[in-house]
């Protein structure tokens, strides 16, 4: 006897059975094939329909209640519509059940394929859910290239300084781990960072042998780096970022754009001493102001006044930027702190910060003549500017 495959089950016709007494298996399934006999023709014998696979193995589920045994048949098949409907309105015309009297009834038709369709539906809706990334194929290969070159990043030395390949004879020395990496990802390979302000020995030592290019930020901070590293390590070029911009901000054009205008160290200190001079161009009244500020003295009173504020500020992840009566001016993200900085233009006293103060905070609150910075921890203490932890 042939067996229907289960995946060309088309329809399952599901029906209820009720015998006035005891019944088998074998006798629902007798009746169903023997009292269907001739019914439809030879085409739709339901014999030999399961003998060429478009009728599947019937399954019976049968228990007894009191006298009676009642139950439920469920038949596939692999018919159309029609011939499947023909088929359960014949089952429904058996009357008698092995020895006893029974009526059958079909409760419903299955679409199987409809329910593998619902199945499939829902199943992929939660697929496309739980799917994280891009499909489109140009994104997939950017990520990729992107991955294979910041994967080439290493580690020198036993501060595990941050680079690439350092091999060659010329290298570009740069702040942190994140230039390093803005470097690698537009192809500039031999670079390494110094993971901080502060020069680590591997970086002096590698001068003595290396043509080194300092590439640093275009602020007062990278002008800070830059003399620190040439007083203490043997730099042949230096190169800037635009004003205001820092290295790890800067496109691929602009990174090559700038390394191209790399100057001599000695040509670098004596166009920023220019610069200084450019600023005796101030009218009169300028200059007298700024010497007419008056220091900050930092009393008990204030002190109480920051520690006060500080607790007010705790958690909100902000920074209060604070005038000379220490009064709010501003209050702002910590994250975005030191672009707020650079834009502005009204004189700050004062900083209260949730968290840490970093080195960039710090030297960016340098360049605003800040007085006082509170916070929890801060990123460098090589500063004028009191630093308090209240």
């Amino acid at each position: 006897m042939a067996k229907i495959s289960p995946v060309s089950i088309k329809y399952m016709i599901h029906a209820n059975f009720s015998a006035e007494g005891a019944l088998e298996k074998p006798d629902v399934i007798g009746a169903i094939f023997g009292q269907t006999e001739g019914l439809l023709g030879a085409e739709l014998e339901m014999r030999e329909l399961q003998k060429e696979g478009k009728i599947g193995r019937i399954e019976v589920d049968l228990h007894k209640e009191g006298k009676n045994t009642v139950g439920v048949v469920k038949i596939p098949t692999a018919l159309d519509q029609s011939e499947t409907t023909l088929i359960a309105a014949a089952i429904e015309t058996i009357e008698r059940i092995g020895p006893c009297d029974s009526q059958i009834t079909v409760e419903r038709i299955e679409d199987v394929r409809g329910s593998k369709r619902d199945y499939i539906i829902e199943r992929a809706k939660k697929l496309m859910s739980e799917i994280h990334g891009t499909t489109d194929s140009r994104e997939i290969s950017a990520e990729i290239k992107e991955s294979a070159k910041i994967a080439g990043i290493r580690e020198y030395g036993d501060n595990k300084l941050p680079c690439g390949d350092i091999s060659g004879k010329e290298l570009i020395v740069v702040e942190g781990r994140a230039d390093v990496v803005n470097l690698l990802r537009n192809g500039v390979n031999n670079v390494i960072g110094m993971n901080g302000t502060k020069l680590p020995d591997e970086i002096r030592e590698l001068g003595k042998e290396k043509e080194i290019t300092l590439f640093v930020d275009g602020d007062r901070g990278g002008k800070l780096i830059a003399q620190n590293v040439t007083e203490n390590a043997n730099v042949t070029y230096i190169a800037t970022a635009p004003d205001g911009k820092e290295v790890e901000e800067l496109t691929g054009k602009e990174i090559l754009m700038n390394l191209r205008k790399k100057v001599p160290v000695k040509d670098f200190f004596s166009g920023f001493s220019e610069k200084k001079k450019s600023y005796s161009t101030e009218s009169k009244e300028e200059r007298t102001e700024k010497k007419a500020e008056e220091p900050f003295d930092l009393t008990a009173e204030k002190k109480e006044k920051l520690k006060k504020i500080s607790k007010q500020n705790e958690g909100n992840g902000k920074a209060i930027i604070l005038d000379s009566n220490l009064n709010e001016i501003k209050s702002v993200s910590v994250k975005t702190l030191v672009s707020t900085l650079k834009r502005f233009r009204t004189k700050i006293t004062a900083l209260v910060i949730d968290g840490t103060a970093t080195t960039p905070i710090i030297i960016s609150a340098e360049e605003v003549s800040c007085k006082v910075i509170v916070a929890k921890n801060f990123g460098t203490t090589d500063t004028n500017i009191k630093l308090l932890s209240l």
